[in-house]
């Protein structure tokens, strides 16, 4: 291990590594925790006072299923806390992970701002610390990032000298929100891009040595694409199943018997995690990478019809339901579930907050429960999103689903959490439209799948 110095030998044998982990939205809190766990001492840095105060209390700033308790046992075995200083953060550890966001532009592109200033800033705390050092990118970004806007940051400010005892890699993330903890100690593989293969299998060995799936050692472009190519495949089964899912209801097929069918073929149909006719795709990752492949593919004048039309047979998707839950004529709407998928607060990109809204403008009166989200418990982007589209939410959220299903005329489940598996008592004078195949076949003529 020659690329490190004899300081980080020593802490490697007494696994006293530490990690700085910059970016405490789902990826940073997530990692923040998991890392803990695995016994790492753990510093998060973010820019948000509120998120540093929640984790340094013990508390998870988004809603995940096992993180709060995570978060807990990490702060109280003081393997884990939160700063906005990234001096402190960068001398104090050997490993940085950088997980902000890389949201889109306008025309689709990758909005680099959030990571050029972290890179910047690290970049200067690297000139006061003036040793060896490895930093990870775990945000999602395109191919040539690392070459072509973070090496050039990295070398200005750092110079050529300090810039040599920088171990550059990119390990992509391939968490699910919902799942996110479970995905980090039961993945089906991790990826490293590195420049310096010895690095990479130093880093898979020490990180990831324990956790199952395959581990894969790359060059830093393939890992930067990978992401991409998997929420553009996973968008693409999202629309896939939905048309699908159309074409069987106007022939009177059970598009779910048919995809079930379909999914028994492990070898060439792959997962049936996405395959599920329903609801459209939304959150924070797959609209955002299909925009910034699309983005690239026009870019070098590229023609992929199939790739080009997911985004807007979604969005026919999402106009297809909002037509249908019109069709009855019904002023009364009650909305069981908004965020963008079950056991998540994340409202971003959520195609039940787009057709809420819709239904809102046409003058519906709407009623909305969902257990995960609290309007004054949003933060961040998610809070920023919901401002934009729905600011009055507050004032449309029940606690009481007994009483939404009362005062509603029309009842749309949107989410398949736990308890709403036992809805089966809705009177059947209610109309049901149900995007999540929540109970399966019912003989209620008022109860009706989207496809």
């Amino acid at each position: 291990m020659n690329y490190l110095n004899k300081e980080m030998k020593k802490k490697t044998n007494s696994k006293k590594i530490r990690i700085s982990i910059f970016g405490l939205g789902y990826i940073g809190s997530v990692l923040s925790a998991c890392f803990a766990k695995k016994g790492f001492e753990i510093i998060g840095v973010d820019v948000d006072p509120l998120k540093i105060e929640l984790i340094n209390k013990g508390a998870s700033p988004i809603m995940e299923p096992d993180l709060t308790l995570l978060i807990g046992e990490a702060v109280d075995g003081k393997k884990l806390k939160a700063t906005n200083d990234t001096n402190l953060s960068i001398i104090n550890t050997d490993i940085s992970m950088v997980c902000v966001g890389t949201p889109s532009l306008p025309d689709g592109d990758i909005n680099y701002t959030y990571l050029k200033r972290v890179i910047n800033d690290i970049a200067n705390a690297l000139l006061l610390k003036n040793s060896d050092h490895i930093l990870i990118i775990r945000s999602t970004v395109f191919p040539g990032t690392l070459d072509l806007i973070i090496k050039p940051i990295l070398l200005k400010v750092c110079g050529k000298e300090l810039f040599k005892k920088i171990k550059l890699c990119h390990n992509p993330e391939f968490l699910r929100e919902g799942s996110a903890v479970s995905d980090f100690f039961n993945p089906s593989m991790t990826v490293i891009g590195t420049y310096e293969k010895e690095i990479g299998h130093f880093l898979m060995s020490l990180l990831y040595g324990d956790i199952s799936g395959e581990k894969i050692i790359t060059d830093t472009n393939t890992a930067e694409i990978i992401k991409y190519i998997n929420n553009t495949f996973h968008a693409l089964k999202v629309s896939f199943a939905n048309e699908i899912g159309a074409l069987c209801k106007s022939l009177n097929i059970d598009s779910h018997k048919v995809m079930e069918i379909f999914c028994k073929d492990k070898k060439l149909n792959l997962s049936p995690y996405y395959l599920k006719p329903g609801k459209p795709f939304g959150g924070s990752c797959l609209p955002k990478d299909l925009r910034a492949l699309i983005y690239r593919a026009k870019k070098n004048r590229l023609e992929l019809p199939v790739i080009y039309n997911i985004l807007p047979s979604n969005i026919i998707h999402k106009k297809n339901i909002l037509k249908f839950i019109t069709s009855f004529g019904k002023k009364n709407i009650g909305v069981i579930g908004i965020s963008f998928k079950e056991n998540t607060d994340d409202l971003r990109f959520s195609p039940m907050v787009e057709i809420v809204k819709s239904l809102i403008d046409k003058g519906y009166k709407m009623s909305i429960f969902d257990k995960n989200v609290s309007s004054a418990k949003l933060y961040g982007s998610n809070k920023e999103y919901l401002i934009k589209y729905i600011p009055r939410l507050s004032s449309l959220l029940t606690n009481d689903i007994n009483n939404l299903i009362k005062s509603s005329e029309i009842i749309v489940i949107a989410n398949k959490e736990t308890e709403f598996l036992t809805l089966s008592g809705i009177p059947k004078d209610k109309i049901m439209i149900d995007l999540v195949r929540l109970n399966g076949v019912t003989n209620n003529k008022n109860y009706h799948g989207s496809c």
